[in-house]
């Protein structure tokens, strides 16, 4: 069965600010071309994976941090950013797993909210492959990846003209005492945890990277060609 392609693009460790300028990027490439109508070897997109270098708290188009309260990130060493993704404030940092597919929805035959499934379902499936049973989807508010009341995986996005772009958080050995500066997602009374946590030993970015791009080719649906230039 054909298969729509995907360029893979792995950034590493680097600045947050990074992914977002390659996000943009790829953005505007694909808002240039043709959706539907795009020849059969056209790409679907790009899905662009990295590791944070540093803390960053960020917050979505609900907002979710005050000034008083950015301030007081900004105290602790953190960078603080508003993007355009749904949700909340939440935080990304080293030992965390970021996945920013930007995919024009109608070459993968995908509505948005097909899409957000499928990425929960890509974490849920990474956690089965990690031996981590129990992890599951909620519905919204409680969008993202959970075990009990634990968010092992943050999940925003945003889709404009059927290209999405953000995705999603999982922590893979995420330092998480980060997460308690703010409330989560929004969410009161709920909890983070990592792989690591869960799985009683130091579970890297680069330990899960395989098994993950496995479960996003299988309910993508897609094949990945990876080539040396990000741009």
């Amino acid at each position: 069965m054909w298969q729509r392609a995907v360029r893979l693009v792995r950034l590493g460790r680097v600045p947050y600010a990074e992914l977002l300028g390659l996000q943009d990027r790829w953005l505007r490439r694909l808002q240039a071309e043709p959706g539907t109508e795009a020849p059969s070897g056209t790409e679907a997109g790009a899905l662009l994976l990295c590791e944070p270098a540093g803390p960053v708290y960020t917050a979505g188009l609900r907002g979710g941090l005050t000034p008083e309260e950015t301030a007081r990130l900004r105290a602790l060493g953190a960078e603080v950013r508003v993007t355009g993704r749904g949700g909340l404030a939440t935080f990304h940092g080293p030992g965390q797993l970021l996945c920013h597919p930007v995919l024009d929805l109608r070459r993968l035959g995908l509505r948005l909210r097909m899409h957000v499934a499928a990425l929960e379902a890509c974490a849920v499936r990474l956690c089965e492959l990690q031996g981590l049973q129990g992890a599951r989807a909620r519905s919204p508010p409680y969008t993202g990846v959970w075990l009990d009341d634990r968010k092992i995986c943050a999940i925003g996005v945003r889709c404009g003209r059927h290209i999405t772009s953000h995705g999603l958080a999982l922590n893979c050995s995420t330092d998480l005492t980060w997460f308690e500066h703010i409330v989560p997602c929004g969410l009161v009374g709920t909890g983070v945890t990592s792989l690591s946590k869960e799985l009683q030993r130091h579970v890297t970015v680069d330990e899960v990277m395989p098994p993950f791009l496995v479960a996003f080719k299988e309910i993508y649906k897609c094949t990945l060609i990876s080539k040396d230039s990000p741009n």
